[in-house]
């Protein structure tokens, strides 16, 4: 089988044996993956201690071909399945200790993610494998994990009392992420706030249904003529977003972080005083749970969530995403289809 791997931080399409699913694992021929900003990241080397040797890809649709020992208690073979969980998590979890028992099984010591959907056949834990209906194609693989983060983020708004009807942020609401989720807080009933640089990417943002759409160079002073933002949702690559975030917020509001920027830009940093006065709460928020996805699949078919797709190639043509993925020269996700011929 074909597949992508980055070798000693070098990207190569090599044919390797096709797995076999061991115990609880399915193997998916794979129909379709999804490219995310993560998989740029780990290709430059921009997150220190990643490995510089790794499969790559996080995010995909298949069908089920074959099954390990215990797996048939989850799926069949035949299922057409999404899988991803953003990438860290869906791999394996124990069920057992207190982060899995209280719905956060990405901390569990056990955890082991998914990595390596950039290939014809991919074995996965069969727990983390959801089905999906006809009515959603296979250029949705992105929803495996921008749709799934974003999802996830936007639901930590209800956990924080952050009620339908608030004013609430997207800073890069044009991005891979962003752009789930101006269409997710929009669908809970939260107005949303949209963020981003460039006319074609502000009309995109308010072409997904955003009520107020800014760019990033006025959205500090025009936040405060509305009494700033109930929360900011950041997926910005970039620490400038993350420091504008910071600065739309209102008093006691939510900072929920998204994006991971380069190690290179150095450190999210805090006024002190600042920090006192306004008195905000600070989260991070990384992907989502399998029930996650499953709520996110069932808005997907009901038409309230989409995938925006802005670029489709080929496993070959992988390194030239990766390259205009960093120039931002398409809005929105690409797939890689095609995988499974």
């Amino acid at each position: 089988m074909k597949a992508a791997r980055l070798v000693q931080g070098v990207l190569e399409i090599q044919d390797l044996p096709r797995p076999t699913p061991k115990h609880e694992e399915a193997l998916v021929r794979m129909s379709s993956a999804g490219v995310c900003h993560s998989d740029l990241h780990i290709v430059r080397g921009d997150w220190a201690g990643l490995p510089h040797s790794m499969p790559l890809g996080h995010e995909g649709i298949g069908i089920v071909e074959e099954l390990g020992p215990g797996a048939d208690r989850y799926v069949s073979v035949g299922d057409r399945v999404i899988l991803g969980l953003g990438g860290t998590g869906g791999g394996y979890w124990c069920g057992a200790c207190e982060y899995c028992l209280r719905g956060d099984p990405r901390h569990c010591a056990q955890t082991k993610g998914i990595m390596g959907t950039f290939s014809q056949d991919f074995c996965v834990y069969a727990k983390s494998l959801v089905t999906l209906p006809d009515t959603i194609g296979d250029e949705e693989a992105p929803l495996a994990c921008g749709g799934l983060t974003a999802y996830g983020a936007v639901k930590k708004l209800l956990k924080h009392h952050i009620l339908p009807g608030r004013r609430v942020a997207v800073i890069g609401a044009a991005g891979g992420l962003g752009h789930y989720a101006v269409q997710i807080a929009n669908s809970f009933g939260y107005k949303v706030v949209g963020v981003d640089i460039g006319e074609e990417r502000l009309e995109f943002v308010r072409s997904l249904g955003a009520h107020t759409v800014l760019s990033a160079d006025e959205a500090a002073a025009a936040s405060k003529s509305f009494g700033g933002v109930d929360a900011c949702l950041v997926f910005s690559a970039k620490l400038a977003g993350f420091d504008l975030g910071l600065q739309m917020l209102r008093r006691g509001g939510l900072f929920v972080a998204v994006g991971i920027p380069a190690a290179s830009e150095g450190n999210l940093q805090l006024n002190m005083f600042e920090f006192f006065r306004r008195d905000p709460t600070l989260i991070y928020s990384a992907v989502g749970t399998v029930q996650d996805m499953r709520e996110l699949v069932e808005m997907a078919a009901e038409g309230r969530v989409r995938s925006h797709i802005g670029r489709t190639c080929s496993l070959e043509e992988l390194g030239e995403v990766f390259e205009e993925l960093e120039a931002g020269r398409y809005v929105g996700r690409a797939v890689i289809t095609g995988l499974g011929r």
